[in-house]
């Protein structure tokens, strides 16, 4: 679990910037889950910390299926991604930043999926490598 928070944690650091690389100033997933409880100033610790919990369950289990290395994590995140996109078209339906027109269209949104895929891949190779055989 603590190697998930940590991978979660890089990944919230790194943010800002992938949203630069990206084109996609208006995205984070941070937002995506705070702002799916509660529109208030409260999201932004709310999304951290639903984020940070997501990585502690997502590492946890890759530990219990006796994942380790960055290739492995890699690998398990991308999947992970991969499973989960298709629900981006339900966040396009229900999503507050959606209906208010604060965000595009993200199922069909190439910059998301570059971005989702980005922040995926560094979140795995992070719980992989602190999970690696040669990390005891």
């Amino acid at each position: 679990m603590v190697a998930g928070i940590a991978a979660a944690a890089a990944w919230a650091a790194a943010e800002p910037l992938a949203r630069r690389i990206f084109g996609t100033p208006y995205y984070s997933d941070l937002r995506l889950l705070g702002r799916s409880v509660t529109p208030g100033r409260l999201s932004e610790p709310i999304g951290l910390a639903l984020h940070l919990a997501n990585g502690a369950a997502f590492g946890a289990a890759f530990e219990r299926a006796g994942g380790r290395g960055w290739k492995q994590g890699l690998l398990a995140a991308e999947l992970e991604n991969l499973g989960l996109w298709p629900g981006m078209a339900l966040v396009d339906r229900l999503h507050p930043d959606r209906k208010s027109g604060a965000w595009p269209p993200l199922f069909t949104n190439g910059r998301v999926f570059l971005y989702e895929a980005a922040v995926h891949a560094l979140f795995g190779a992070v719980l992989g490598a602190l999970l690696s055989d040669e990390n005891p």
